[in-house]
């Protein structure tokens, strides 16, 4: 009876245990959740920022033949003899309908050697021209300025700078840093899907990212749909 007794206690003990590791485990999934959730909101807010500047935004033209556009919140890059360079964003392509798709997670990372110091925040963004770069990045880490053609990107919303350049770069890159904004260089740096962060913010470890970058329906938190509207109306 004893017996009986103690292996009820064990198998409860057990049971309870189980319990608290699933809730743990799913309080942690949704503070990671929530994570990729202010990420998609920065971006947002970065791609609104950042094309409205007046009269130095990115140029309509290019904007116009955008197949694919990255947009990384918060690329820091820090130096003390040997710099490095990380950041972590979103990117959308083009459909063949010309619509938006969902939000794929990327990072970005590099590293560089010589005499420099400091510590600097920029929000980036990345304007594509074919989406054969990001089938790239898909597969594998890609690495910008070595495995495709990058340019700092010419600023001016409308007139001679949206209209005499002929965008033959594959990638435009920019910037804003303290206030200032101008088309970067980030040669070097790598890019590759953040897979976790695609799992935790779709809630689906079995989605692809092929499925993200062309379904037309998927679950999502509606940000999501706030950020594919977003680039939409600045795209046309």
């Amino acid at each position: 009876m004893v017996f009986k007794k103690n292996r009820v206690f064990v198998i409860s003990v057990g049971f309870l245990w189980v319990a608290i590791l699933f809730l743990l485990s799913m309080n942690m999934m949704a503070q990671e959740k929530s994570k990729e959730i202010e990420r998609v909101v920065d971006a947002v807010e970065v791609f609104k920022r950042l094309v409205n500047i007046p009269e130095e935004g990115i140029p309509e033209a290019l904007l116009s033949k955008a197949e694919a556009i990255a947009v990384i919140p918060g690329f820091w890059k820090a130096a003390w003899g040997i710099g490095g360079r990380h950041g972590k964003g979103v990117i959308l392509v083009r459909k063949t309908e010309r619509e938006w798709s969902y939000p794929a997670f990327i990072s970005m990372t590099g590293g560089s050697v010589g005499f420099q110091i400091g510590v600097q925040r920029a929000d980036v963004i990345l304007v594509f021209k074919n989406k054969r770069s990001v089938k790239n990045i898909a597969e594998g880490k890609f690495t910008l300025g070595a495995d495709v053609g990058l340019a700092a990107g010419p600023v001016g919303r409308k007139g001679e700078a949206s209209t005499d350049i002929a965008f033959k770069d594959e990638i435009y890159s920019y910037s804003e840093s303290k206030g200032l904004f101008a088309g970067i260089s980030i040669e070097g740096a790598s890019l590759s899907m953040d897979n976790d962060a695609n799992a935790l913010f779709y809630r689906d470890f079995n989605l692809s990212v092929e499925d993200i970058l062309t379904k037309d329906k998927i679950e999502a938190p509606s940000i999501a749909e706030v950020l594919r509207k977003t680039i939409a109306e600045f795209t046309h």
